[in-house]
């Protein structure tokens, strides 16, 4: 009975608290694809992505019912960093959906303007508001409406005392008119949230390379976890505690939050049916993480140690040096990258799976249109039959004593022959192995993809290649051999392709690099390179996130350079988040149907060469 009590109260004291109108609410994911094209639209940084926010601390002045609920302590608030813009996961700031929208879009437009990082918070936030509404005066009802809706939501200053009305009051005249407040007065706790001007102090996410993390944690799948949740949490790295802790030495009653980290080893359990671990989290405002060495009982394991000698692949040529951009440096970096080329140990020659017959019979008769017709070669000194045109031209020559007796008089048909190379480079990472439905795989698709695109490339006579890649950190990329320009396509090339599986990462910039040498090297009029993928580029070390987006996009940008024109197919449905800033709006096509990538490959072929 008690507790059922306390539940009640909780759940009255709670509502009665809330600043918010959760009826109201947008969420980020509703609008980020609109947003992320209004943003970059008007000049914001395009390797950015739109992730949500991670939620800080309030030290504003709190009302006696959030004092008593210990509610409203965490807000969202906008901030761009190295990777992303960072914006809140959920608005539900304003009772109307309609400005809880243009509140995400004010804040795109806002961190669009380039800030001064010397300045201090509020000029900034007002000298970024002022160039939104100079810039782009369609803005101005937008932003006049959340404004007047943002500041009858702020304390009354008349309930103020002393400093802090007077910087209520200062707030208040900077979000009407932008640039008329130049400071405002120190005092105990700092004024209310303004949700439409960026975090006053963001906080700072670094990447830990050494132990592999990801900077951005994935959504969690278990029960209890708000289907596509991918919010954000502060955290820390300490050490393991030692075990040797666990008495109590101090009153209970003295023990008031659950973020505070005291070095003691207490037990790890998980409760799967009721989340009381992520409503714990939830509660922290940092998160405390260290390794203990267990293993929990929900997991994802990944086999990442390399192949011993004896069973790995059979290098080829060595390895080659390849250099790597550092955007943080704006700099490049010479022979950053190992690249090893590897060719299947264990590929016996095979015929075409029997289930692609007739797909390829299909594709490659659709493919040999697009091979040069035949033409007669005129002027040859023997062939397969006279020359009429040019016989008789001789023989009049001959009647008027000019006939020269090296006269071609002979022609030949034969079959003529564009002057392209295509090589075709599929990621072999370990997302690969994922299952896209009952039957197959990722890697399956792609090796059914390899198979229809050279048989039906084997029809039109073109020069193609064939290559996969993945890696291991920058010192281990793998370059997987399947067929060369040189090489005719057969039983040997098939089993290749049929011995290819799920490797490691995917650190895209380095096997674009050395797949544009390799099509240099052909010396073809026109050079495709056409990209297999299923994911972003990624890897083990500092390659994660906008590394290796812009990594990859200045190999892309070099490739050009040289002529080569690269293009992306690729079966991943976040892939207009990022395909856009590598490849450009037509250098790519995503193929929402995973299992229809192998028929649909030869015709993006085809619609690029035709």
């Amino acid at each position: 009975m008690e507790a059922r009590v306390g539940q009640l109260w909780d759940r009255l004291i709670t509502r009665a608290a809330r600043r918010d109108f959760p009826e109201a609410a947008v969420a980020l994911g509703d609008v980020a694809t609109g947003l992320a094209i209004f943003y970059r639209g008007l000049g914001g940084d395009i390797g950015h992505r739109l992730e949500p926010a991670c939620p800080t601390l309030d030290d504003g002045r709190r009302g006696w019912p959030e004092r008593l609920a210990a509610s409203g302590r965490r807000v969202e608030l906008g901030y761009p960093d190295d990777q992303a813009l960072r914006l809140p996961g959920t608005i539900a700031w304003f009772s109307g959906r309609s400005l809880n929208r243009d509140l995400y879009y004010w804040l795109a437009a806002l961190f669009a303007q380039p800030g001064d990082p010397g300045q201090e918070w509020l000029v900034d936030a007002q000298g970024r508001s002022q160039a939104v509404l100079d810039r782009l005066p369609g803005m101005r009802d937008r932003y006049r409406r959340l404004s007047l809706a943002h500041i009858a939501l702020r304390p009354d200053p008349d309930s103020l005392h002393g400093d802090e009305a007077f910087n209520e009051r200062a707030v208040r005249a900077a979000l009407t008119r932008p640039g008329s407040v130049l400071s405002l007065r120190s005092t105990r706790r700092p004024p209310a949230t303004v949700p439409l001007w960026p975090h006053p102090s963001p906080p700072v996410s670094t990447p830990d390379s050494a132990t592999g993390m990801p900077e951005t944690p994935a959504a969690d799948s278990r029960p209890g976890n708000p289907a596509g949740e991918t919010r954000r949490r502060a955290a820390e790295r300490v050490d393991m505690p030692d075990g040797k802790g666990g008495l109590i030495t101090v009153r209970m009653e003295n023990i008031f939050s659950w973020s505070e980290y005291l070095k003691v080893d207490r037990s790890c359990e998980e409760d799967e049916d009721t989340g009381e671990a992520r409503r714990t989290a939830d509660d922290m405002q940092v998160m405390s993480v260290a390794r203990d060495g267990r293993s929990p009982r929900t997991r994802v394991r990944f086999d990442l140690d390399l192949p011993s000698a004896e069973h790995d692949d059979h290098v080829l040529e060595g390895e080659s040096l390849l250099p790597e951009w550092d955007y943080r440096h704006q700099r490049m970096r010479p022979d950053h990258c190992r690249l090893q080329r590897l060719l299947a140990a264990a590929a016996d020659p095979c015929p075409l799976p029997t289930h692609l017959n007739r797909t390829a019979r299909r594709l490659r008769a659709q493919l040999e249109l697009l091979a040069p017709a035949r033409q007669f070669r005129r002027g040859e000194t023997d062939g397969q039959e006279v020359d009429l045109e040019a016989y008789l031209r001789f023989a009049g020559d001959r009647l008027v004593g000019g006939a020269r007796g090296d006269a071609g008089l002979y022609r030949s048909l034969r079959t003529g022959q564009r002057d392209l190379a295509c090589l075709l480079l599929a990621d072999l990472s370990l997302s690969t192995d994922a299952w896209i439905n009952n039957d197959a795989r990722v890697i399956d698709v792609i090796r059914d993809s390899l198979f229809l695109f050279a048989e039906s490339l084997a029809g039109t006579g073109d020069r193609f290649a064939l290559y996969g890649f993945s890696s291991k950190k920058r010192e281990h990329v793998r370059f997987h051999h399947l067929k060369g320009f040189a090489e005719p396509y057969g039983g040997a090339v098939r089993g290749r392709i049929q011995a290819i599986k799920p490797g490691y990462y995917t650190r895209m910039g380095a096997a674009i690099r050395h797949a544009c040498s390799v099509l240099s090297a052909t010396g073809a009029g026109s050079q495709l390179l056409i990209l297999l993928t299923d994911g972003k580029p990624n890897d083990l070390d500092q390659y994660e996130g906008r590394y290796g987006i812009e990594d990859t996009r200045a190999a892309i940008i070099e490739a050009r350079r040289e002529g080569i024109r690269p293009f992306c197919v690729t079966i991943d449905e976040k892939a207009s988040d990022y395909l856009p800033h590598l490849f450009g709006a037509g250098g790519f096509t995503v193929i929402r149907r995973p299992a229809e990538l192998p028929g649909r490959l030869p015709g993006v072929y085809a619609q690029l060469t035709r």
